[in-house]
């Protein structure tokens, strides 16, 4: 099945209790990655430092995520970024809701200053509206005019037609949105109950209801069970009870091995949801504390599946996306321009209505205020007018509002509805009313210097595409001398722009480094990996090392890949069998308990047998030794972690001597007092620092895949 790329309205619902959380949290800085996703740092007191994500491009989705998964800042932040920073730096998180049971969230901020809105249409083309405490909207990625609705600067915000909310839904209500289908059960549920189709579907398993049904066969109990499912999944809403699961789905060659399950590496996410469905019971789930570490979990390892089935090295550079990015960008841009015009022009006409009415104004300006001198209170003053107008005077029929929290009347002036401030004349109103043109006009200027960016990076899309179709051969006409000569002198750290070659080989569940001398070295994770080392992998001329601590695990130095034909007769190096021994002793216990040397005994693969002695038991992932053993006394323990650009692209951990012979940039480790976990994201944070291609280290290694490389407990920087 197709992964999920959008959330859907049952996900919204439930997110929004999650997120509300943090009610509380500061804004610290905002960001726009190119014209679809918005990134929000946040500090939360309680919880530190909070991000979130809201893309609205061809994936749409709206949650918090690890620090460490954060994409780099861009270099320049375009206008709609600067503007969020005016508007939230400082600013505290009020709450976040969902619109009806639309796929709209309406996420509040509260600062000193006002309050500011940002509204998130996850539907649709998507779209990203900041608006004002009341709606005006100041600037959307997505310019919309249609004729049920329009959300342009300068316009209130319009929500679209509501629907039925089925998480609400009277009974009688449900009744009629099914008598009027005419079709069957499940699409019933998914369009006129707008449920969505998995949820539909869902919904009649749990009911015990057959999907297919026709509408006119459904009777009254068929109704009953329908409502009362839905209303139970309404109230674990509501109450929070969820039970998150990001599931999974294997290839039928990975299900049918008869070797057992294969590594979730290598499974396909395709779905996350609040709470277990029977409908995926297909499918492999896996279960986490929260929603919002689910969400964050699936879409950053459906990135990860997405970027490994590309390889850039192979492939033409897709200039039309770019330029038709770009070209969406001016149109919006100019969209953004024509409505600071249209709202400059407005504010100037309505100051020209007060000096055309001034007589009008000042009646009802001036009895404003003589009302507030005599200590006449807001309501009075409203009454007032509303009997005013009753009798026909002329200013207070143009009175439409007056509102004491802050001050100010609405009139109407020649249908131009007009807000003024109550405590100053028609000039000063005028005035400011001219202000605020100049300041939407300078806004406009600004617009306009963005859009000849924009145009600027548009003509070098096009530039660099029509130099890539110049050159028939593209970038494999250098010859083979060129390119050896290429790699050779290659600062691969100073390299603007690394290209990603992944290969995934087959040890990669395990253990492993490449000794210095090229052979192959691994190790188990666990028992069950210890065992399967053992019984599939371990062949004549292999030889396994193992630690006298408890808890070590096997190490086999691979005299041959299991590709190729076995053999006893290959004598394996010194140096490669020094790295093995440090390999095995510096992932066992003796690293996690602190100690920096321990004693290790190899011995060849066929003194190692699955069978014990008689009147014995071997444990899972154990095995019995026949015959004489070597020893390495006080093997010192060693680990380093390394970048390989060459021939691959990938994080690579072991012996030091080994790492250092294959990686571009390493950083050697020692048993110390940070947590595995922390210690990854101290090493991700330097390899970052070392390269200039700060989205390669990214892409190939992050916290998570660094630690996989890392010996178990705890450890520090060789060097600090």
């Amino acid at each position: 099945m197709d992964p999920k790329r959008e959330l859907t309205s049952v996900d919204l619902a439930a997110l929004v209790g999650e997120l509300g959380a943090y009610e509380g949290a500061k804004v610290d800085k905002a960001y726009l990655y190119g014209d679809d996703l918005v990134r929000l740092k946040m500090r939360d007191f309680d919880r530190g430092r909070m991000e979130l994500i809201l893309e609205v491009g061809e994936v749409k989705r709206a949650h918090t995520v690890a620090p460490e998964r954060v994409p780099d800042a861009p270099g320049r932040p375009p206008q709609f970024a600067m503007m969020l920073r005016n508007r939230l730096s400082g600013a505290d998180f009020a709450g976040v809701e969902q619109y009806e049971f639309d796929r709209i969230l309406e996420f509040v901020f509260e600062r000193d200053d006002g309050t500011t809105r940002i509204i998130v249409e996850l539907f649709g083309q998507g779209n990203v509206a900041v608006t004002d405490g009341e709606y005006e909207v100041i600037d959307c990625l997505e310019t919309v005019r249609l004729k049920s609705r329009t959300v342009v600067p300068g316009s209130r915000y319009e929500f679209p037609d509501t629907r039925t909310n089925p998480l609400t839904v009277s009974r009688e209500a449900f009744d009629h949105e099914m008598d009027d289908s005419d079709t069957d059960v499940v699409r019933t549920l998914a369009t006129q109950l707008n449920f969505g189709g998995l949820y539909a579907e869902e919904l009649c398993v749990r009911a015990g209801v057959e999907k297919g049904m026709d509408i006119d066969d459904a009777d009254e109990d068929v109704y009953e069970r329908l409502y009362e499912t839905i209303e139970r999944l309404a109230l674990d809403i509501r109450n929070g009870n969820f039970d998150p699961r990001l599931y999974l789905e294997r290839d039928d060659e990975e299900a049918d091995d008869g070797e057992g399950e294969s590594e979730d590496a290598d499974a396909n996410v395709v779905d996350v949801t609040p709470f277990p469905l029977e409908e995926h019971d297909d499918l492999d789930g896996e279960a986490y504390d929260s929603f919002l570490s689910a969400l964050d979990d699936y879409f950053f390892r459906l990135e990860l599946a997405e970027e490994e089935e590309s390889d850039p090295t192979d492939q033409r550079p897709d200039f039309e996306s770019e330029i038709a990015k770009q070209e969406r960008i001016i149109e919006q841009q100019q969209g953004a321009i024509e409505g600071f015009e249209q709202e400059a022009e407005e504010l100037r006409e309505q100051a020209e209505l007060l000096y055309a009415e001034y007589g009008l104004v000042d009646d009802i300006l001036s009895t404003i205020q003589g009302a507030r001198e005599q200590d006449r209170s807001w309501d009075e003053i409203r009454e007032r007018f509303e009997e005013g107008a009753e009798q026909g005077i002329d200013a207070a029929e143009a009175v439409v509002d007056v509102d004491g929290s802050d001050g100010t009347v609405t009139v109407d002036i020649d249908g131009e509805r007009i807000g003024l401030v109550a405590g100053r004349g028609v000039e000063q109103n005028a005035d400011r009313l001219y202000t605020e043109a100049k300041r939407v006009e300078e806004k406009k200027e600004g617009a306009l210097a963005a859009i000849e960016n924009t145009r600027e990076d548009l003509e070098e899309a096009k530039r660099r595409r029509d130099e890539w179709e110049a050159d028939e051969s593209g970038p494999a006409a250098e010859t083979e001398s060129d390119e050896d000569e290429e790699e050779t002198q290659r600062d691969w750290l100073s390299e603007p722009s690394i290209p990603i070659r992944e290969n995934e080989p087959w040890f990669d569940r395990f253990r492993w480094f490449q000794t210095s001398d090229d052979y192959l070295v691994i190790g188990g994770r666990n028992a069950d990996q210890n065992e399967e080392l053992v019984k599939k992998y371990l062949e004549p001329g292999d030889k396994v090392f193992h630690t006298q601590a408890h808890g070590g695990p096997v190490t086999v130095l691979k005299a041959t890949d299991p590709s190729e034909a076995s053999s006893s007769d290959i004598e394996l190096p010194e140096s490669s069998i020094e790295e093995a021994a440090q390999f095995a002793v510096s992932y066992a216990s003796v690293w996690k308990d602190g100690r920096y040397a321990g004693d290790v005994y190899a011995v060849d693969s066929d003194q190692v047998s699955k069978t014990p002695e008689s009147g014995e038991y071997l444990e899972k992932g154990g095995f019995a030794i026949r015959g004489d053993r070597t020893y390495y006394r006080d093997t010192p323990v060693g680990a380093a972690v390394g970048i390989q650009c060459e021939p691959y692209t990938r994080v690579i951990g072991g012996p030091p001597s080994a790492i250092e012979a294959h990686a571009v940039t390493t950083i050697e480790l020692e048993p110390g007092r940070y947590a595995q976990a922390d210690a990854a994201k101290r090493l991700y944070r330097q390899f970052r620092e070392r390269f200039e291609d700060e989205t390669f280290v990214r892409k190939i290694a992050s916290p998570d895949r660094i630690q996989h490389f890392m010996p178990p407990g705890g450890s520090r920087v060789a060097d600090d």
